[in-house]
C-alpha cells in the first residue's frame, strides 16, 4: 500500500513512448500515464506493484514488442455514461484499426457530438489499454492527443500498429467538424 490518499498500487515501466505509470486499486487498472517532459504524476512515490500491475506491465511489454494485440486485464475508468460509451467503442477497436470522432459520436447515438467525443477521449484514464490513439479526423488527419508528448506519442503508437497515414499533401482539405481538437 502506497500511502493514505495516494494510489493503492503503483508501478512505473519503460516503453518506446516513454515511461508509463500504472496504478491499480487491487481489482483493476485505474490509471495509465505516459510521461510528459520526463515527468510522471507520482514520481515522488516509490513503486508498490501488485500482481495485477505485474500482469499489465507484461502485457504492455508484449504489445510494444508486437506480440499482443488485445489486453485482457480489468480496467476501471469511472466517467460519465457518455464517456464510458465512447471508451467502450474504443476498447472494441481491433489492433491496427482506426475510427473517427464522428463515427464514435454516431455510435453513442449523438451524431453531432464530436466535441464531446474529443473531450471523452482526452479524459481516458487508461490510454493504450483503451486505445484512444486510434482516433483520426474524418479526413484521415492525426488530430490532438493528450497523453505523453501529444501528437508525436500518438504517431509512434499508430506506427507500432502498422497504421500508415497518407502524406498531408494527399489528404482532402476538409477537417473533422466538432472534434474539439485542432487538426495536425
Amino acid at each position: 500500500m502506497i500511502k493514505p490518499g495516494g494510489p493503492l498500487h503503483l508501478l512505473r515501466v519503460a516503453s518506446p513512448v516513454g515511461r508509463l505509470e500504472l496504478i491499480s486499486d487491487g481489482r483493476a487498472i485505474v490509471s495509465v500515464t505516459i510521461e510528459r517532459d520526463g515527468r510522471l504524476p507520482q514520481d515522488a512515490l516509490p513503486d508498490d506493484p501488485d500482481e495485477l500491475l505485474d500482469r499489465a506491465a507484461a502485457q504492455l511489454a508484449e504489445y510494444f514488442a508486437g506480440a499482443r494485440r488485445r489486453f485482457d486485464i480489468p480496467v476501471e475508468t469511472g466517467g460519465t455514461a457518455f464517456q464510458r460509451a465512447v471508451w467502450q467503442q474504443l476498447a472494441e477497436l481491433d489492433w491496427g484499426a482506426v475510427t473517427t470522432y464522428g463515427a464514435l459520436g454516431r455510435g453513442t447515438g449523438h451524431a453531432s457530438a464530436g466535441r464531446a467525443v474529443g473531450r471523452a477521449i482526452g479524459a481516458n484514464p487508461v490510454p493504450i489499454l483503451i486505445p484512444c490513439h486510434r482516433v483520426l479526423g474524418s479526413d484521415g488527419r492525426v488530430t490532438g492527443y493528450s497523453a505523453g508528448d501529444g501528437i508525436p506519442t500518438k504517431l509512434a503508437l499508430l506506427e507500432l500498429e502498422g497504421i500508415v497515414l497518407a502524406p498531408p499533401a494527399l489528404l482532402p482539405a476538409a477537417t473533422e467538424q466538432g472534434a474539439g481538437v485542432p487538426a495536425a
